[in-house]
């Protein structure tokens, strides 16, 4: 066997531009453009997923209207429990990889955890609980899309608590609703559907999820690694793992399956998709971006050293590791912004390496950019950060 091919920080941050949609020459056309070349967009604060789109519309002044459209008229984009038990916004034609690949097993463990904690509680058994949820995707059905107090209408039982970890410091009540249907939702039955309000709020309905076939775990779980890995590669097994939640074993098949070619990379051995190890060019010119909390890029892989110097991390993560709103500069973060209460968008530079004149006349263009789209909506993120709360005070 020859020697594996290294690519480096450089070709690294050049496929990044350009698979993920940020130099200026790979932005995109719509949402659905979008959700397909990231694979995911982090779904778990609903202004995320608009946000990243903005980021890399050629034109985002429509932004909203297109994401709304994608995701509740045309469909084509669907909100539901993905990877890791988190919500993401996949394209409708992936729905059935990402259940079959990642949700069943999550599923499994939330319906025994479910009758576990039921059963300790002394409340109804498994049988119950059938009896209701099929009478609550019934009533779904009936009327497309429903917040839980509305099913509850339909379905009284759904209004049923019971005690969880009783005597425990972390006691707690429990509504059969809030832990039905996150299971249902686990289980590729439901979906989260248009939200109470505006496009920035955190209260939603629900709706029955898009038909689509059983797949078989395997066969699901290469495919969707050989979308992640033309999306995202070169990336290391610590990465695969971490992204996809699953097991090492299960990593290793899938690589296997679709012949990923191994790469040497920085960190150690990393893997491309077959046929994706060839040399990719700079993206040309130099480019700017402002991507939102959770953003899919800042997320993609768990070893960031490449594109996010430790020393910048305290500052723009909070204490779970969840990523804050951050500023690129031709492929690496070099800082982070915020919206203040009156709309206005500032941003501030941390690492000041490369960062000259016209790298900050690019991000100025770029905060322009979002604030013209944003309008008058305003942006808080579900999880903030240090420097973002810093950011908001004058």
């Amino acid at each position: 066997m020859g020697a594996q091919r290294y690519i480096g920080v450089a070709e690294r941050r050049a496929r990044l531009a350009l698979r993920q949609r940020l130099a200026g020459r790979a932005r995109a056309r719509t949402p659905e453009e979008v959700a397909g070349s990231l694979v995911a967009l982090h779904g778990t604060d609903p202004a995320t997923v608009y946000l990243a789109v903005g980021a890399r519309l050629a034109g985002p002044v429509r932004t909203v209207e297109e994401t709304e459209r994608a995701l509740y008229e045309d469909c084509r984009l669907v909100r539901m429990h993905g990877m890791r038990h988190t919500v993401f916004v996949f394209p409708r034609e992936l729905t059935a990889v990402v259940h079959a690949s990642t949700g069943l097993a999550v599923a499994a463990r939330e319906r025994a955890s479910l009758l576990k904690d039921m059963a300790a509680a002394g409340a109804p058994d498994a049988a119950w609980l059938k009896e209701v949820e099929e009478s609550t995707l019934a009533a779904l059905a009936r009327r497309g899309q429903a917040t839980a107090a509305e099913l509850a209408e339909d379905e009284p039982r759904l209004r049923e608590q019971f005690v969880y970890a009783a005597g425990k410091s972390y006691e707690g009540l429990h509504t059969v609703s809030t832990r039905l249907l996150r299971v249902l939702g686990v289980e590729g039955k439901v979906v989260r559907g248009r939200p109470l309000g505006s496009w920035t709020s955190s209260r939603f309905r629900w709706a029955v999820a898009p038909e689509h076939p059983e797949l078989d775990t395997a066969g699901a779980q290469a495919e969707l690694l050989r979308r992640w890995l033309a999306a995202c590669g070169p990336a290391t097994e610590t990465d695969l793992k971490w992204w996809t939640g699953w097991r090492v074993t299960e990593v290793r098949r899938a690589l296997a399956a679709i012949g990923a070619e191994a790469v040497a990379l920085d960190e150690g051995t990393g893997y491309v998709a077959a046929g994706d190890a060839d040399p990719v060019p700079a993206p040309g010119e130099p480019w700017a971006a402002l991507l939102p909390g959770l953003d899919p890029t800042a997320m993609g892989w768990q070893q960031r050293d490449w594109y996010l110097a430790p020393g910048l991390r305290p500052r723009l993560f909070d204490g779970s590791g969840n990523v804050g709103p951050t500023v690129w500069w031709n492929g690496r973060v070099v800082g982070g912004w915020a919206q203040r209460p009156d709309g206005e968008i500032v941003w501030r530079i941390l690492d000041e390496e490369g960062v000259g004149r016209d790298a900050r006349a690019a991000i100025g263009t770029e905060a322009q950019r979002l604030a013209a789209w944003l309008g008058t909506a305003r942006i808080t993120p579900r999880f903030r950060t240090p420097l973002e709360r810093e950011l908001t005070q004058r």
